[in-house]
């Protein structure tokens, strides 16, 4: 579990492939720090696991439907990445909850500079999209961020110079892609209450009389 408040950028320095998998080794520092084997750092978003660590590198292994899911397939030698340690249970949750297990890629679209603070707008999928709420959060290659707009195509995020200094985001361009991560409480309440869309079932035929009554509603 994590945060979205990146500790470090790191930087890849190596890549070893397999036929549908790869590990990587990237260099860090800070996120080191009493870290072991077998410990989660958050890469651009993507939980990976600490397969083997030196005091200034870590390796993990990234699986083939990470690679699917995410751009971290995308990524060469000398490309830098967002780090962030798991969460230790004494630890204040600045950001939200950030489980990097992400739900897919998105484009950016478009930078513009207003004032101390850069708008980026991401095009995404209508299956994230809909998870996308105005004002919620979201965490963008690991970085936890709040939506400031958001419509049938689109949403916008606003980055402070905090945010720009210590992330990678602002050293992207335009056509490139982010990992994204939904705030996981839409998703849990979507298969609690039988929305997914797996189930094809209309509002009509999920919110009626018995569905309330069988739910505690009395009317």
């Amino acid at each position: 579990m994590f945060t979205g408040i990146v500790e470090e950028i790191g930087t890849i320095v190596g890549i070893k492939k397999g036929e549908k998998s790869s590990r990587l080794t990237i260099k860090a520092k800070k996120v080191l720090e009493n870290t072991k084997l077998g410990d989660s750092i958050c890469t651009n978003g993507v939980c990976l696991t600490v397969a083997n660590a030196s005091f200034n590198y870590f390796e993990a292994d990234v699986m083939s439907e990470t690679l699917i899911k995410s751009n971290l397939e995308i990524l060469k030698i000398g490309s830098k990445v967002n780090l962030e340690r798991a969460l230790r249970l004494e630890d204040r949750l600045g950001g939200h909850i950030v489980s990097g297990h992400i739900d897919g890629i998105g484009q950016i679209l478009s930078m513009a500079r207003d004032d101390n603070a850069v708008w980026l707008s991401i095009k995404v999928q209508e299956d994230i999209l809909k998870y996308i709420v105005y004002k919620g959060s979201v965490s963008i290659d690991g970085i936890s961020l709040t939506v400031a707009y958001v419509d049938d195509n689109l949403f916008k995020v606003s980055i402070i110079p905090h945010t720009g200094e210590n992330t990678i985001l602002l050293n992207k361009n335009i056509g490139e892609t982010v990992n994204l991560e939904c705030d996981v409480i839409g998703k849990y309440v979507e298969k609690l209450l039988g929305l997914a869309p797996k189930n094809q079932k209309s509002k009509e035929d999920i919110i009626s009389i018995d569905f309330l009554k069988e739910n505690g509603f009395y009317i």
